[in-house]
């Protein structure tokens, strides 16, 4: 990190995880994705409402989307970034796709991989084709071993992500196997990316994860989603080579916190039974049925599942992972309803203004005083929680 000039960095927020659900032309990609939910619309409502400098839009190996992302370069709505990424306004796109991989024997796994520009994601695409059913759609499986898959990437100038990792369905950790380096070369992962149940407390019950940057993102579906959970970086500038600068921790730039609900409103946080659909919150609880109606059909948790494979019993967090903190966003605030929601945005511009940079009295004045202590409270980590499990998010509990 000698010699660089740390005077030049500046902060910015980051979600690396955004979904497309259809092309301009009304195509499929993600199926579960809004169909509002296309490249563009994405880079507007990250740059003009959520106030996100660094957005990875996931599925962009679809040939569909790339004649999307072909006609705003060449209409010059937007450009390519000498650093990498697309520009549009103040945002900066990273080209990045969601890909399932099964090992023999083992379950499946999601993992993100992002490339530095525009030729290099489409040239992995011609190589995705000879290794997948249906490039055109989102999350589709790779025939091909991960590690040969991991050198692909890396050979493209590209980064690999491992997702969610701790989710019941489709993650390494949660479904595919106790151990990373059971399916992947752990030299060829440029950071782990933790998922809506977790954080960065539960992950350091996992040795083999010291060595990484650890993110933070929304895996956003519809507009709304985009910024549930984010990333503060300390780079330069919001492009490829300074996000993968921050991911090494070199230079100076880094990963200044990790902002994510608390794991209890995660939708798999603590062990679901199926039978009954209770959640079996104990503080300590690992059971093969439910001790409530006796199924055996228990969707186990993420902290259950993390328990489980650990090999600490208390967690080790590594002296350079930032802070992970605890932040509700503002759709779980109860009371706050769409018209309240338009008048903060009108008022302050971006949700990362009303989250971040807003006093409370200023929020006060919009929204009255009591709204505006549950958003200083959600802020500091403050508010009651119900625990989410078996697909429902916990919620924010009411007086």
């Amino acid at each position: 990190m000698s010699g660089s000039d740390n005077s030049k960095l500046t902060t910015c927020y980051a979600d690396l995880h955004v979904h497309i659900g259809r092309t301009n032309a009304g195509n499929p990609v993600k199926i579960s994705g809004s169909r509002n939910l296309t490249f563009g619309n994405i880079a507007k409502e990250a740059e003009e409402r959520k106030g996100i400098s660094l957005v990875g839009i996931i599925d962009c190996h679809s040939p569909g989307v790339q004649r999307d992302i072909a006609e705003y370069l060449q209409s010059g709505e937007m450009k390519e970034l000498q650093q990498g990424g697309i520009a549009y306004g103040g945002t900066t796109i990273l080209l990045g796709c969601e890909l399932e991989i099964r090992e023999p024997g083992l379950g499946p796994a999601h993992l993100l991989v992002f490339f530095p520009d525009f030729a290099a994601m489409k040239s992995f695409t011609a190589w995705l084709e000879k290794h997948m059913k249906n490039v055109n759609l989102s999350s589709q499986r790779v025939y091909s071993s991960a590690r040969n898959l991991q050198q692909e990437v890396y050979s493209r100038g590209g980064m690999l992500i491992p997702a969610h990792i701790f989710t019941p369905h489709r993650s390494i950790y949660g479904s595919c196997s106790p151990r990373m380096a059971d399916v992947l070369d752990l030299e060829l992962i440029s950071a782990v990316e933790l998922g809506l149940s977790a954080d960065s407390e539960m992950a350091g019950l996992i040795s083999e994860l010291d060595r990484y940057t650890i993110l933070t993102n929304s895996d956003a579906h519809s507009l709304g989603k985009i910024g549930r959970e984010y990333n503060e970086l300390s780079i330069a500038a919001p492009n490829y080579r300074e996000f993968e600068k921050a991911l090494k921790r070199e230079e100076g730039r880094g990963i200044v916190a990790n902002y994510g609900l608390n794991p209890r409103l995660g939708k798999y946080h603590r062990t679901f039974c199926a039978g009954c659909s209770y959640i079996i919150d104990e503080a300590d609880i690992a059971v093969e049925r439910c001790p409530y109606c006796g199924s055996a059909k228990l969707v186990r948790g993420v902290l259950d599942r993390i328990r489980s494979i650990a090999d600490r019993e208390d967690p080790a967090v590594p002296a350079y992972r930032p802070p992970y903190r605890y932040q509700v966003p503002l759709e779980f605030i109860p009371g706050l309803g769409p018209a309240k929601f338009a008048a903060l945005l009108q008022a302050f511009g971006t949700e990362m203004n009303i989250l971040h940079r807003v006093s409370e009295d200023d929020l006060a004045r919009v929204i009255g005083s009591e709204l505006a202590a549950q958003i200083g409270a959600a802020r500091e980590g403050r508010l009651a929680l119900k625990s989410g499990g078996g697909g429902t998010y916990g919620k924010v509990a009411k007086d």
